[in-house]
């Protein structure tokens, strides 16, 4: 396939020249200079930035790599402290998942993270773009490293007509078509940056895109029909009460079970998400009962699956009840600044909740 060679080329050609210089990433004049790339800063970098983008990501990674320079560092910390600095950055379980494959690469691999696809594969947390990517910056192997972004550039070069999710598995094959050992990390980085800047979803700049010649969805004129999707069903709607009580400066939270969504996340007390709750059962209680508990408003946070709606009380107390207090609300997820945010804001009463 001598095209696929030449298609190669120029990408590479173009990433040399223009690909996107990141905080985390070695670049090819890095390389020639003699940098190594650190694997554990690499899956620190990969495990962040999913799911949001890399400007929002890349402070917590400097962050993360200053407390904890490596791996073993990272396990030896309490998850409490990981979770908390972790807060912002959305879908909680990659971050108990970091804490627990730091556990493991210090126990089993002795500190040193593991760099090939097989062993990254067996890690917590570690799925096949995340091990393709590492075993393919960091141990030149060559992987067939597919995230969203590459996705929407092969069903575009190919004019794939399958739709997506369920045509992924055939659409990731096709990528592998032009997987080859010669400079496997930087091709995927190149792949990743021309989905992220040229062939983008509604504008691809396909003047200055080095694959425009090779792209049959550009040859028909088509390039925003593709990938297809399949229709998106409309996101359901789910309720509940939130409670900020308050002592001076000081909010009650708590520890959300480590199942379940925000789990081992602290936040504010919460009724059952789902239906309109019925009773506010799920108050903490303060002396007088719910009496004094008084709707401050409602907020909405929009997660994968589900909107969520929660009416916030607030109440104050004299006495500061068992449980945990914080005037801080940086290390909570961000419905609960949310939360926190709207309660600090009520001024006067708005008439007591009905219990």
């Amino acid at each position: 396939m001598h095209h696929v060679l030449d298609m190669r080329a120029a990408l590479l050609r173009w990433y040399d020249e223009q690909g996107r210089s990141l905080p985390w990433r070695v670049r090819p004049e890095d390389r020639a200079r003699g940098v190594i790339p650190d694997p554990y800063a690499v899956w620190l970098s990969e495990v962040m930035s999913q799911q949001t983008t890399l400007a929002h990501a890349a402070p917590y990674w400097g962050k993360f790599l200053a407390e904890f320079p490596t791996a073993t560092d990272l396990a030896n910390a309490e998850r409490e402290i990981v979770l908390s600095m972790w807060a912002g950055l959305g879908y909680y379980a990659r971050a108990r998942n970091l804490h627990k494959c730091a556990g493991v690469v210090r126990d089993e691999y002795r500190g040193v993270f593991p760099t090939d696809q097989k062993t990254l594969l067996t890690l917590p947390g570690i799925g096949p773009y995340t091990a393709a990517t590492i075993a393919a910056i960091c141990a030149d192997e060559a992987t067939n490293i597919v995230d969203g972004n590459v996705e929407r550039v092969i069903s575009r070069i190919f004019a794939y007509q399958d739709a997506l999710p369920k045509g992924r598995k055939a659409l990731r094959e096709l990528a592998g078509t032009l997987v080859r050992a010669d400079r496997p990390g930087d091709y995927g980085q190149a792949l990743m940056d021309l989905g992220a800047g040229i062939c983008a979803p509604k504008n691809p700049d396909c003047d200055i895109c080095p694959w425009a010649e090779w792209c049959k969805a550009h040859a028909q004129g088509q390039e925003t029909l593709y990938p297809k999707k399949e229709k998106k069903k409309t996101i359901p709607v789910r309720h509940g009460y939130a409670y900020v009580l308050r002592c001076g400066d000081y909010f009650l939270v708590e520890a959300r079970p480590d199942q379940g969504l925000l789990g081992g996340m602290l936040g504010i007390p919460t009724s059952n998400w789902g239906e309109k709750p019925a009773s506010h059962n799920a108050a903490p209680q303060t002396k007088d009962g719910h009496r004094n508990w008084q709707r401050a408003g409602e907020i909405k946070h929009v997660f994968t699956h589900f909107e969520l709606r929660l009416d916030v009380f607030t109440a104050e107390t004299s006495d500061r009840l068992e449980g945990e207090w914080t005037r801080e609300s940086a290390g909570l997820p961000t419905v609960f600044k949310k939360v926190v945010k709207l309660a600090q804001k009520k001024t006067g009463p708005s008439g007591p909740a009905k219990s």
